[in-house]
């Protein structure tokens, strides 16, 4: 049990060490957009 918890520990200790902030490339307007294209998709199955 512990080897695997050393195991998750360095996993996420691992990418954390360097990380690099996430950039949004997609307009907030066209994220919204596909959001209530989906939804509409959706509600009409």
């Amino acid at each position: 049990m512990l080897e695997l918890i050393a195991a998750l520990d360095d996993y996420v200790d691992r990418p954390n060490a360097a990380p690099k902030p996430f950039i949004w490339t997609a307009k907030a307007s066209d994220i919204l957009e596909k959001v209530l294209r989906a939804r509409d998709a959706l509600d009409n199955q």
